[in-house]
């Protein structure tokens, strides 16, 4: 019994020093794998404006449960608008998503106090989606886009940024290092 007593006591004392890094891990993947994920509905929303030969936006909605993406395409020429979302000119092209659901503890949003990711740039601040006022970002049909970062942050405090380039619609993904004070591309 004194023998089982020891390997019982060594094994929940491994487990519980083991446990929080596995959980910083899981947390970190989560992270991670929605930065990807968002990286690559971007790059789906772009395909999507050259197939169609339209312009077609996502559009990030704040809910009192984080936000919700929803693809738009253009349905008067005019590019995607909000007044037009409205009037339903331009038409909803998938169900809205909401990246909390697919990837659990994981939403838009900044850390305190985040640095900017380029010297000279503005700080993220508590606006997790900088594409302007709007909210959106558009692809045209050659392939174009709006310029701007979402902000992408774990519960666990892993915080990442997908940025779009607008000549280009070139996506890169950043992870916030916390030690170092800097952002790394992933």
């Amino acid at each position: 019994m004194v023998e089982l007593a020891v390997v019982l006591g060594l094994t929940v004392t491994a487990t519980a020093t083991a446990l929080p890094r596995l959980l910083t891990r899981v947390d970190d993947a989560r992270g991670e794998g929605a930065a990807r994920y968002l990286s690559g509905r971007l790059y789906e929303t772009r395909m999507e404006a050259i197939a169609r030969s339209t312009e077609v936006a996502l559009r990030f909605t704040p809910t009192n449960d984080g936000y919700i993406m929803t693809a738009y395409a253009d349905g008067n020429g005019n590019g995607v608008l909000a007044r037009d979302i409205d009037r339903n000119i331009d038409r909803q092209l998938h169900s809205p998503e909401q990246l909390s659901v697919s990837f659990n503890g994981v939403d838009f949003g900044t850390l305190p106090g985040l640095p900017a990711i380029d010297a000279g740039d503005a700080d993220p601040g508590d606006d997790p989606i900088r594409f302007g006022a709007s909210h959106m970002v558009s692809f045209s049909a050659l392939g174009t886009s709006s310029s701007g970062t979402l902000y992408v942050k774990s519960r666990g405090g892993a915080q990442y940024a997908i940025r779009v380039v607008g000549a280009t619609a070139r996506v890169r993904t950043f992870r916030f290092d916390s030690r170092s004070n800097r952002w790394r591309l992933v």
